[in-house]
């Protein structure tokens, strides 16, 4: 089984390509949803981070305030990266559990901090989904109502386009309408499952 990684700065359009991906039949893994999973209520990882970042950061029926944590950790490099130290690795190791019990041609774990926690040499592919920061951040305003400067505070924290370009195999402008992004992706997905069949998966890159 081919192991994908899909990411991309935040609006870029992660969500709308593992959604048709997913209409398409192919398994996928969300790094999102399994960080919510690990920091929902009465995980350890939620102790550890209130331990960490003080009682301010817990809700009084035991939640993990997210909003309190987002404005700490997209202000604080040092704050945000001993969050990732807790979360990230119960992320992975979740992620890899359930891609054990997947049988697939190939399978997608969509990570939005792929190249910033260092993983993209654990995959026999790296897709990146691309498109104007200004566009980018016109999404995101849509859809969750971030402002211009917590869009931005966001997106400085994360790799550049550069980066990521630099990790990719495949990229996907998404700058365009919604069936041109569809179009995309299909061929995306006829070129992946000709890698599956034709090779070996090493989950490593020469």
């Amino acid at each position: 089984m081919l192991k994908v990684a899909l990411t991309g700065g935040i609006g870029s359009g992660k969500t709308a390509v593992t959604e048709y991906l997913s209409r398409l039949g192919v398994p996928i893994l969300d790094a999102d949803d399994f960080s919510h999973q690990v920091t929902s209520r009465g995980e350890p990882a939620v102790d550890q981070i209130t331990e960490a970042f003080g009682p301010s950061v817990r809700t009084p029926q035991g939640d993990l305030d997210r909003t309190a944590m987002r404005s700490i950790v997209f202000t604080d490099e040092t704050k945000r990266a001993e969050l990732e130290a807790i979360v990230h690795p119960r992320v992975q190791e979740r992620m890899n559990s359930a891609a054990d019990a997947i049988d697939a041609p190939y399978i997608i774990f969509s990570i939005p901090l792929l190249i910033e926690t260092g993983q993209a040499d654990a995959f026999d592919r790296v897709v990146v989904i691309e498109a104007p920061q200004a566009l980018r951040a016109e999404r995101v305003a849509q859809r969750s109502g971030l402002s211009e400067e917590e869009f931005m505070a966001i997106d400085r924290s994360q790799a550049t386009s550069a980066e990521r370009h630099q990790a990719a195999d495949e990229i996907i402008n998404n700058d365009g309408t919604l069936p041109s992004l569809h179009a995309m992706v299909d061929a995306l997905h006829q070129h992946l499952l000709q890698l599956a069949s034709a090779t070996t998966p090493v989950n490593n890159k020469d």
